[in-house]
């Protein structure tokens, strides 16, 4: 831990890159206040002060009477997420890789733009379909800048999750996003991926994620079928 930064600071870094790491995994509870200050000699201040920050970053939900929890960080920042019948059915929720991560030049048409910096460069991009079980839900195409993912468009996504890959393997963090929506029809590529007929009403979303490092951002296009699945936003108190 570095000594330049407050203790409250690098404790919660030392924290977030375990998360990170899966040293605590999604359900786990950290260690308590007073762990934390046998282990680390500091004050429960210290302690509370360390948590509060993990949680105001959306990696833990302190539950009184139980802990520190790790939760899953695209529900604390309210990021989409397939919903509607298997939160209630348990169906399993499954990526199909359509094309995987390769180079390619930036799409200078979409809504969010990339900045002359990293249009300059080029971008690594993949197109993949979520499924509940048999049904194509969500098509999306994504792409981001090639020069803090080194060797991306040969990296195995970890655990099959492009958000834990960019944690684990870069130290990347999604912190939040800009989202504009719009009905639109299906067509040709689209309509095909998703199962339905052409002219089929969808909804598109178009997002740019903002991320721990200074000027990278994430985009991606998603079109959704929610005829039986719906994609919502869910948002924790932090």
């Amino acid at each position: 831990m570095s000594g330049r930064l407050p203790k409250y600071k690098q404790i919660q870094e030392e924290l977030r890159y375990q998360i990170q790491q899966d040293v605590y995994q999604v359900g786990d509870l950290l260690p308590s206040e007073n762990e934390m200050c046998a282990h680390y000699g500091i004050t429960r201040t210290t302690a509370r002060k360390a948590l509060e920050e993990l949680q105001r970053e959306g990696y833990i939900m302190r539950r009184h009477g139980k802990g520190s929890v790790v939760v899953e960080r695209r529900n604390s920042l309210g990021l989409l997420t397939v919903k509607g019948f298997s939160d209630v059915a348990g169906k399993a929720v499954r990526n199909i890789m359509v094309a995987k991560p390769h180079v390619a030049s930036w799409d200078t048409s979409f809504v969010f733009t990339p900045s002359p910096t990293e249009e300059a460069g080029d971008c690594y991009r993949f197109t993949r379909i979520r499924c509940v079980e048999d049904d194509a839900v969500l098509v999306e195409v994504s792409w981001l800048d090639c020069g803090l993912v080194p060797g991306f468009d040969k990296q195995e996504f970890v655990n099959g999750s492009f958000f834990k890959t960019l944690s684990q393997c870069y130290l990347i963090e999604v912190l939040g996003s800009e989202q504009e929506l719009q009905a639109i029809s299906a067509q040709g590529t689209i309509a095909d991926l998703l199962g339905i007929p052409v002219g089929s009403p969808i909804l598109y979303i178009a997002v740019r994620y903002l991320t721990n490092k200074s000027g990278y951002y994430i985009y991606s296009k998603l079109y959704c079928n929610t005829s039986k699945y719906s994609i919502g936003n869910r948002f924790l108190s932090k």
